[in-house]
């Protein structure tokens, strides 16, 4: 390398900005602005299109699924297929710089030097080994990196390491961490809109681009479903300190810069005393359903709990939401998983031994029963204790279950040092008569689960009453 060391700019281009070659032709164009302004690009790109795209991540999932779908395919050759969309992405758009007069090389996860573990589908990087990539820029080229991928370290079998992909969202992941291990003055994401917005702009027209804001912020609104960045990798860059915009390749607005929280207070931004200058903005995500179990006041509560917890984490339903009551356990579960928690609780029996009760039989058998013609499991179970009914006491325990709901969140950062943030939240939305089943709170957000029907109102009211007053 030589004495003066390279200005290196990431920048990562999403599937919908090189999804055709007009669109490629914008986003190669953003290259070329910063090679000319002295700066040596390196190149992060999404597969090309979604899904139903021919080279969409979806759409080759679908080709090797559809071989046999009675048979799931083995992780190590569905990461190979899913790495084959970046792939793809890269080298047409290094031909696409090539054909603009520029040297550019489209180069792999592996071949870019980024190791990870060997967990297939979701595989966190372990470190990147730059030197490739540094002699590249040395020489001239613009490296075209797969995002989304990586290679494990050699093993006995395969030698060379084996492909791997770094789950949704990983393109982003791809580009800071490439930020990060490049010293890059910026890592720039590039969208098909102008930055990160105040709200969802297909559910608020005037949704506005926010100038500057903080890692927490824009991971806080990526976790509660804002599709600009992926967590981690605004995660990755705030560690690092590395600055991060989201831009767009359509237009060349500045888009929104993200920073640590020092310096977006210091230079302004949309930060003040008042409740609307800390309201970063509204999110929304999930397909939900809330699942209600009446326990009654009983003595056995926390063992209920315990086991009902038990049963879902070794079935991998993952639960929120969770009220605590006296007499009922509720929770929240993906809608996904639904009806392997339905199953589960469907009929459950929670056995507890009566110790040192007087007069009391010898054990407690709590059985679920859901409401709602979905109790095919009790039907069958409830009969077979009445052998057992002398000694044991038998308790059902009615479950209902509320589907089609979702999530719309707050983020407000500071908001537990604001009196009054929950009850204007609610207030503004139980007086539209939309009914809030639960709420949960972070330090950087508020959530409601609602039903999904009123997810686009209670958006723009929200919207309106702390972003727009």
């Amino acid at each position: 390398m030589s004495l003066l060391s390279p200005r290196i700019l990431v920048q990562k281009f999403g599937g919908t900005s090189v999804d055709r070659p007009e669109n490629r032709a914008l986003a190669a164009r953003k290259v070329i602005k910063a090679k000319n302004a002295g700066f040596s690009p390196v190149v992060v790109v999404s597969a090309i299109g979604r899904n139903g795209a021919p080279y969409a991540t979806d759409t080759l999932i679908k080709v090797l699924r559809d071989v046999d779908p009675q048979v799931p395919p083995a992780p190590h050759e569905m990461d190979m297929i899913m790495a084959c969309g970046e792939i793809i992405s890269s080298v047409v758009f290094a031909h696409t710089l090539q054909t603009m007069g520029y040297k550019a090389i489209a180069l792999s996860g592996g071949q870019a030097g980024i190791i990870t573990n060997p967990e297939f589908g979701n595989a966190r990087i372990l470190e990147i080994r730059p030197n490739a990539l540094h002699k590249l820029i040395e020489a001239g080229y613009i490296p075209v990196v797969c995002g989304f991928q990586g290679m494990t370290e050699p093993d006995e079998i395969l030698e060379p390491g084996s492909i791997t992909t770094l789950g949704r969202g990983g393109s982003d992941t791809t580009a800071s961490a490439l930020g990060v291990a490049l010293k890059a003055v910026a890592v720039e994401i590039y969208t098909d809109v102008d930055g990160v917005k105040t709200a969802d702009p297909s559910l608020v027209e005037n949704a506005r681009t926010l100038d500057i804001c903080t890692y927490e912020e824009v991971a806080e609104m990526a976790h509660q479903g804002a599709k600009v960045v992926h967590p981690r990798a605004a995660e990755i860059a705030m560690d690092h300190n590395i600055p991060l915009w989201v831009k767009s390749t359509f237009s060349d607005l500045p888009g929104t810069r993200i920073a640590n929280s020092e310096e977006s207070t210091s230079t302004g931004g949309d930060y003040g005393e008042s409740m609307r200058y800390r309201t970063t903005g509204i999110a929304h995500t999930g397909k939900v359903v809330f699942i209600r179990l009446e326990t009654g006041e009983v003595t056995h509560k926390s063992e209920i709990e315990r086991q009902v917890y038990r049963m879902m984490a070794e079935a991998g339903v993952n639960i929120y939401f969770v009220t605590f009551s006296p007499t009922s356990i509720s929770f929240a579960v993906p809608r996904s998983l639904y009806p392997i928690a339905r199953d589960l609780l469907d009929g459950m029996i929670v056995p507890v031994r009566n110790e040192n009760q007087v007069g009391a039989k010898r054990a407690t058998y709590y059985i679920f029963k859901y409401e709602g013609g979905l109790d095919l499991a009790y039907r069958v179970q409830r009969p077979l204790l009445m052998s057992v009914e002398p000694d044991v006491e038998i308790v059902d325990v009615p479950a209902t279950a509320i589907e089609n709901c979702t999530v719309v969140s707050v983020i407000a950062s500071n908001h537990r040092r604001i009196p009054g943030v929950l009850m204007t939240i609610h207030e503004t939305l139980t007086k539209a008569g939309i009914t809030v089943y639960q709420t949960a709170d972070s330090e950087m957000s508020v959530s409601c689960l609602i039903s999904e029907s009123d997810v686009k109102r209670a958006v723009q009211l929200l919207h309106e009453r702390l972003l727009e007053q």
